[in-house]
């Protein structure tokens, strides 16, 4: 691949899912006790979500709907970690790796701070980067809309990807 580019590709990814009762809630792989949990076909991770389609962004491989859609039912109940696991395949692949990333949980509740420190881990296990090259933070809306008034919770995602012919890629 020689675009005539510096070998450095930023992605975005954001994510949005209802927050429902009798559903376990997962945040970027990790599972966080609360009284209700993310709708969606797979374990309906959102933070991973996020992240899976920063990383196809930045690599220019989609995004996850076209990957994994949510009418094929080998899909569903799914592990988003797993998905990430097949995406960082295809992010090797395409001769990129992670050099860093910045998310952010959109949420009301729960509180973020007691579970940051094991998101991030699980985050850098699967990014397959270091934990220090990991950001997590977490806000809410104040109320306002539906985040606000606990009825979804959204996570966006920023990565940065570099390519393995430059020196100092992202290891």
């Amino acid at each position: 691949m020689n675009d005539g580019m510096s070998g450095l590709r930023i992605g975005f990814g954001n994510d949005i899912h209802a927050l429902v009762p009798g559903r376990e809630l997962w945040l970027g792989g990790v599972r966080i006790p609360h009284t209700s949990g993310l709708e969606g076909h797979s374990d309906a991770d959102a933070l991973l979500h996020a992240v899976m389609d920063a990383l196809l962004g930045a690599a220019a491989l989609g995004d996850i709907g076209m990957l994994f859609p949510d009418t094929d039912p080998a899909y569903h109940g799914i592990s988003s970690m797993l998905l990430l696991e097949r995406v960082m395949n295809l992010i090797d692949q395409a001769g990129f790796c992670v050099v860093n990333i910045d998310t952010m949980i959109h949420c009301e509740s729960p509180k973020i701070s007691p579970h940051r420190e094991a998101i991030r881990e699980s985050l850098a296990r699967g990014l397959r980067i270091d934990r220090s090259r990991v950001s997590v933070k977490a806000g809410t809306n104040e109320g306002f809309d539906a985040v606000g008034e606990r009825r979804a919770m959204v996570c966006n995602a920023v990565v940065l990807l570099e390519s393995r012919r430059n020196v100092g890629c992202g290891r």
